[in-house]
């Protein structure tokens, strides 16, 4: 390949998968990995996520019970997070429950058993509720780390207009990310989707990883802001699909109608996505050096390319910077200033 390689050119033959020998498409859809006990790399992060969709129960007790249960099954995973639907304790009951009643000063009856979980397993649990602070309600999602502390809290910044009849309070603007060991994450929680403020704010604060309790699914919303803002995203949900999205907005592992109630999967944060032009210049000096070490994946349409270590001597940032690339959350932010500059 030559020195220098013309945009025009590029789009011509990138359909003929010109770039270096990098993988054309999508690459591994719904892949659900079983043997927990494989080789872990430095940054792979073992993610379970539920949803509560087959569940009923006639308390919320019960309904804690019947989601402990689930998440039982996800222990021979050895996961490293276990992610829970919005407000799951008190979905499908035999009885509705006032939010103002079912509002707890953290941690309450439903965030112990969960902390308790949490110690026992050696895992971080997101444990969505009803947060009561200083006289006023919110909906939260509550991270619990894996001594069983409580490491930190997000209060939903858009409740819908029938939460807040309800009595529940829009949370703060300043969104926490929160840093765990394997990596920085932040939460949404369901009509937060609606904006895009939570999860720009979430990108910039250095989240690779967004969790999203909902009372749905999300399909195409949570597709489209994993790739969007670069990040994994996981879905918890009430009813229908839980999802582990991969930063190009594919689906990692999904549930389904075979298994419903729980899905856990590795996800790889040394992963970077990029630009693929022009940095398909250098593509064929990238592989000829890692070779077998790296996995590089490009969407011939959008133009994006993911660059993914697959071997522990090495870190994606260090081979952008090595070869003079930049991702594209820095691409664009550098772009972005440049713009208002010559405004």
């Amino acid at each position: 390949m030559c020195a220098a390689m013309s945009r025009r050119r590029f789009i011509a033959q990138s359909s003929l998968g010109v770039g270096g020998g990098s993988l054309i498409g999508q690459s591994r859809l719904n892949r659900l990995v079983t043997d927990s006990d494989q080789k872990r790399l430095p940054r792979e992060v073992w993610i379970g996520t539920i949803s509560s969709t087959n569940l009923s129960a006639e308390d919320p007790s019960g309904m804690t019970e019947k989601v402990l249960n689930i998440m039982e099954k996800i222990v021979p995973y050895r996961p490293d997070l276990i992610s829970l639907p919005e407000t799951f304790a008190f979905n499908n009951l035999a009885k509705n429950v006032p939010v103002n009643e079912a509002a707890e000063q953290i941690p309450g009856p439903v965030v112990s058993p969960m902390m308790n979980f949490a110690r026992r397993n050696n895992c971080y649990v997101i444990c969505p509720t009803y947060s009561r602070k200083s006289g006023s309600i919110y909906n939260a999602a509550v991270l619990i780390d894996r001594k069983g502390e409580i490491a930190g809290e997000y209060l939903k910044i858009h409740p819908a207009e029938y939460e807040i009849i309800s009595g529940i309070r829009p949370g703060p603007l300043d969104l926490p990310v929160f840093n765990t060991d394997f990596g920085v994450i932040g939460i949404q929680i369901c009509f937060d989707i609606k904006w895009s403020d939570g999860w720009k704010k979430l990108k910039e604060k250095g989240a690779e990883i967004i969790f999203w309790p909902s009372a749905y699914s999300g399909g195409k919303e949570i597709r489209s802001k994993a790739w969007m803002h670069q990040v994994y995203i996981i879905s918890s949900t009430g009813k229908d699909t839980a999802r582990i999205c991969d930063i190009s907005g594919e689906d990692i592992a999904r549930t389904n109608r075979w298994q419903p109630d729980f899905v856990c999967a590795p996800i790889n944060l040394e992963k970077v996505f990029i630009q693929t032009w022009p940095a398909v210049d250098k593509f064929p000096a990238i592989l000829a050096k890692y070779s077998s070490k790296i996995e590089m994946t490009t969407f011939d349409e959008e133009e994006w390319t993911l660059i993914e270590s697959h071997d522990p001597s090495v870190k994606v940032m260090d081979i952008l910077n090595e070869f003079g690339l930049k991702s594209n959350f820095k691409t664009i932010s550098e772009v972005t200033l440049l713009q208002n500059e010559k405004r």
